[in-house]
């Protein structure tokens, strides 16, 4: 929803600036002038330039907005799942100001007409910044490769396969160094779906106890290995889309070692929840990859931590009743996310194990610099793409007060704490939490 109208010049003033660069937030205030980061300052605390409208941020943290890599919406042909304008507004509600839609739609976004498509109908003054990936095999298939450098040229921001990894290590090969040509992003799935299916969750004792196929890790792990020596003979840049466990982090540690230009991702969920959390059969937590252990999901922390974690991502998966209540081997994978990624994220902060610095360096600097965003800090002449939070704040997640369009969130009445107050993109209050 707009809260507020453009104006000549907006002061914020009396907040704590957190910027991804640095350590620890600091007090003072942001001046914003036609849509841009005008002024920074620590002497913005209580007084504001004459003429400019003033918003007093009451001493909560004022920082970059959240740029998430990995959204899934229903435009085109499955808007009964979620529309541009209602991903727009649970992102907003979860100071997510840019976001990257998957192709994973109807029909498939692998040609320059349907990445026009997504552009042109992303123009609304009410939505974020939304970029489309598009497929890099036609229809998602992994046999044939789409135009990279027309789509690219056409506005595709990087390039995917989806939710599924691309069997043909040749195939593979040969996208890789077509994408070197037109210095494309590569965002893979490393999952082996011929060693994982017919698994429903990650492969072990709760699998087995809970009488349901798995998923073992060792799919993730072949995948992403052959994808590392592939980039290491062709030098394309390569994103692993969304790491699950342990070894894959090993994986990535050893690639970076080598400098090769490589980077990953994990989802939220991931590093907030665990296989346990199936419980008795919940499918709402039912997801590709699987939740793992509580082992992987602590080393993924580190991983944010140390910084061999490059981004991550609300994997924000809309799905409808239908198709989520279902006994667990039938139900689709999949869960929403954008209102409740940074939330969740700050869980992390409480608890002690990641730093305000930490989790804005995943969720908005690295993103934006590996996407090639000129976002994800706050510098004088960005675009004023900003969040004010209060990391106190608590909630409870009522799924019917979510914006998406589907419901399907692991943390159904789950007890938050920390709330996005107001969503600012290129200097408009797009929202106010009330």
């Amino acid at each position: 929803m707009m809260v507020t109208k453009d104006t000549e010049a907006t002061a914020l003033i009396n907040a704590q600036l957190l910027d991804p660069t640095s350590d620890t937030p600091t007090p003072g205030g942001i001046v914003i002038r036609d849509g841009l980061i005008e002024q920074i300052s620590g002497d913005l605390r209580r007084n504001a330039p004459k003429g400019t409208t003033v918003i007093d941020c009451g001493g909560h943290i004022l920082a970059p907005g959240l740029v998430d890599m990995l959204v899934y919406t229903g435009v085109p042909g499955k808007e009964h799942r979620e529309t541009l304008a209602t991903a727009s507004q649970a992102a907003l509600a979860g100071g997510v100001t840019s976001m990257v839609c998957m192709p994973n739609t109807e029909p498939v976004i692998d040609d320059v007409a349907l990445v026009d498509y997504i552009k042109r109908h992303a123009t609304d003054p009410g939505y974020i910044h939304i970029y489309p990936m598009a497929a890099v095999t036609k229809g998602l298939r992994g046999d044939e490769m789409t135009e990279i450098g027309l789509l690219k040229q056409a506005g595709a921001i990087a390039f995917t396969n989806g939710k599924d990894s691309i069997p043909n290590a040749k195939m593979m090969r040969m996208v890789l160094s077509y994408a070197k040509d037109f210095d494309a992003l590569i965002v893979h799935f490393t999952e082996d779906n011929d060693l994982a299916d017919p698994g429903v969750m990650n492969e072990g004792l709760v699998s087995a106890r809970l009488g349901l196929p798995g998923r073992p890790v060792e799919a993730e792990i072949i995948t992403l290995e052959r994808d590392v020596r592939l980039v290491e003979m062709t030098g394309c840049r390569y994103h692993a889309a969304q790491i699950s466990c342990a070894q894959s982090l090993e994986i990535i540690r050893n690639a970076k070692a080598k400098n090769l230009p490589i980077t990953c991702g994990v989802s939220v969920n991931h590093l907030t929840l665990n296989e346990n959390d199936i419980g008795s059969y919940r499918t709402f937590f039912k997801m590709r990859p699987p939740l793992r252990t509580e082992d992987d999901r602590m080393a993924l922390v580190t991983g944010v931590k140390d910084g061999t974690i490059d981004v991550v991502v609300s994997a924000h998966d809309p799905k409808d009743a239908d198709v989520k209540r279902r006994p667990f081997e039938q139900a689709s994978d999949g869960a929403i996310g954008l209102e409740t990624m940074l939330p969740a994220l700050l869980r992390l902060y409480h608890s002690g194990d990641l730093s305000l610095a930490d989790i804005f360096r995943v969720v908005s600097h690295n993103p934006a610099k590996r996407l090639g965003l000129k976002t994800g800090q706050l510098k004088i002449g960005y675009p004023a793409d900003l969040i004010l939070f209060d990391p106190m704040t608590p909630w409870i997640v009522d799924p019917s007060l979510l914006r998406s369009k589907s419901k399907n969130t692991p943390y159904d009445n789950e007890r938050m704490q920390g709330h996005v107050l107001r969503t600012f993109v290129a200097g408009r209050e797009l929202y106010r939490y009330s």
